[in-house]
């Protein structure tokens, strides 16, 4: 990035951060953003993410503008209120990630040597559980797996976390034989028992998210593609149906299933 870039960016975040600190003043702010908190914008903040991972899904670079911008206001309003309580601030924050970043990348600003993107990961690992024994933190392999995380996702990364100290299948047969036991399981619990039938889908579901990693398959990804991809055939058979859709039988409904499918691989 040039000096130009540089001083651009600068402005601009000045420009942010002077919004913010406006918009929370007691005195001339908007209502709204001053009666927020933590925890009543987190989920904006989740929201945002996500809308950023869709845009990037689309592949629409001005969407993705905004929708980074969107991202970034949300940053911008934690570290606000962390300020106003004398926490931290926007500064801190970047500072501390700025520290991390270089810390964990003793191969690009110190003399480490690292030969693959997997030599990295594993050096990336051992750094974060060395923070975690500096900070003293004794509660186990799983600990800072993040809650918030969609349960698919963080079932495949508390399995990872597993595998890290050994506990994980050794191969990717094995968690297969996994998902089919559980399946097997699901498809012996006794009918009107939905408790246990829940616990039993569960197991089901981190196995299939394990299976998933064995395969270097990201499978929130992939259950959102194959969400949108239900969405895109499941439109193309209503205006196949020309609007009666709902008055169909199931076979002619299939029917329309199939006829979309084989137009969509021709």
């Amino acid at each position: 990035m040039s000096d130009e870039s540089d001083s651009k960016a600068q402005r601009s975040l000045a420009r942010l951060l002077g919004i913010m600190r406006r918009l929370r003043d007691p005195a001339r702010g908007c209502p709204w953003d001053r009666e927020q908190d933590f925890a009543s914008i987190a989920p904006y903040t989740i929201e945002e993410a996500y809308e950023v991972a869709e845009a990037i899904a689309r592949g629409e670079p001005r969407a993705l503008e905004g929708e980074l911008g969107d991202l970034l206001f949300q940053v911008v309003f934690h570290a606000q209120m962390g300020a106003e309580r004398q926490w931290f601030d926007f500064a801190s924050v970047a500072d501390a990630i700025a520290d991390k970043l270089t810390e964990r990348h003793p191969h690009v600003f110190a003399d480490a040597r690292l030969e693959s993107a997997a030599d990295q990961n594993r050096a990336w690992e051992e750094h974060k559980a060395r923070e975690r024994a500096m900070r003293g933190d004794s509660s186990g392999e799983l600990a800072d797996v993040p809650l918030a995380l969609p349960a698919l996702a963080r079932a495949a990364k508390l399995g990872k976390r597993a595998g890290r100290v050994g506990f994980d299948w050794p191969d990717v047969q094995g968690v297969r034989a996994k998902v089919e036991e559980e399946l097997g399981e699901v498809e012996a619990v006794a009918e009107g028992n939905n408790v246990h039938r829940a616990e039993e889908l569960g197991d089901l579901l981190f196995a299939v998210a394990n299976w998933a990693r064995h395969l270097a398959v990201d499978a929130e990804e992939a259950l959102r593609l194959a969400n949108a991809k239900f969405e895109r055939r499941f439109r193309a058979m209503e205006e196949l149906a020309g609007g009666d859709f709902a008055e169909r039988s199931l076979d002619a409904q299939e029917e329309l299933w199939q006829a979309v499918k084989a137009a969509e691989s021709s």
